[in-house]
């Protein structure tokens, strides 16, 4: 679906995204991570046409930069703002879309308004930041995109929608033949239905691994007082204090072997992220 290849994106004398390369496959649902400022939505920005940038870079087989018109037909993208005009109503918006975007699929979206309290006759300037972000989520979800590139989809969101809103993401839209970038700070939400994972820090990709091995790479153990030192001697990549016991993570070292300095299980991404992210808020 993308291949990168020495992207880089630069803002005068600041660097965003720092000679990057991956690959993300179809089918597949992928978490990019990273604190503010780390070249995320740069990264996206650029997959999506929207800005110029350095390297080679290629999104369901076309070049951003000279074939967007025709990428666009195939992607669709949920920007961390939902920008709509304040006179509009919410059943021109559906109209407008069934009549710009030859994948819209209007029942699908009508679906998606009825578990919501947006009623056809409401206007923009009328509606709560979360009641925006609803009408706009439930517009791009209803078309029929191979790639969904999602920038903080659920901001201003309330808990019960937002739990909503990726269990639909996985009932009607997801499939085999599509992919799902999403970018969020609330990553405790979207872990369970991660395929991917790909920390990104200072413009660089720190982490890139499927969920699979992240849960082989990556155990947590919380070592007793008594051997504390031996577990230390293993060099682990962070520690902590919990209820007077540390809890040590590890990377790379053998389950079986930890398991002689105390109780192991796996780390939580969010864990794993500011473990990984150690110094950047310094």
């Amino acid at each position: 679906m993308i291949s990168a290849r020495g992207l880089s994106k630069r803002y005068g004398s600041s660097v965003a995204v720092d000679n990057i390369s991956f690959d993300i496959p179809a089918g597949r649902i992928v978490g990019l991570i990273g604190p503010n400022g780390s070249g995320k939505t740069t990264t996206l920005k650029a997959a999506l046409g929207l800005i110029p940038f350095d390297g080679e870079l290629k999104v369901l087989g076309l070049d951003p930069r000279s074939q967007r018109d025709e990428l666009m037909q195939q992607v669709c993208f949920i920007a961390d703002v939902a920008i709509l005009p304040r006179w509009l109503k919410v059943k021109d918006a559906v109209d407008f879309v069934a009549g710009v975007h030859p994948k819209f699929d209007r029942t699908k979206a009508e679906r998606y308004l009825a578990h919501t309290k947006l009623k056809p006759s409401m206007k923009v300037k009328q509606m709560s930041k979360g009641m925006i972000v609803q009408l706009h989520l439930a517009l791009v979800m209803a078309i029929d995109a191979r790639l969904l590139v999602l920038d903080e989809p659920t901001l201003g969101l309330d808990i019960l929608y937002r739990k909503q809103f990726y269990q639909n993401l996985l009932e009607d839209y997801f499939d085999e033949n599509k992919t799902i970038i999403v970018t969020t700070h609330q990553v405790e939400e979207i872990e369970h239905i991660l395929s991917d994972l790909m920390f990104i820090r200072d413009g660089k990709i720190v982490l890139s691994a499927t969920m699979d091995d992240v849960g082989e790479r990556f155990v947590e153990v919380m070592v007793p007082a008594d051997k504390v030192e031996s577990a230390r001697a293993l060099k682990p990549i962070d520690e902590r204090q919990v209820f007077g016991k540390s809890v040590m993570l590890f990377d790379g070292i053998a389950r079986t072997q930890l398991a002689e300095l105390g109780e192991t299980r796996n780390p939580g991404i969010a864990d794993l992220f500011v473990a990984t992210m150690k110094g950047t808020y310094a």
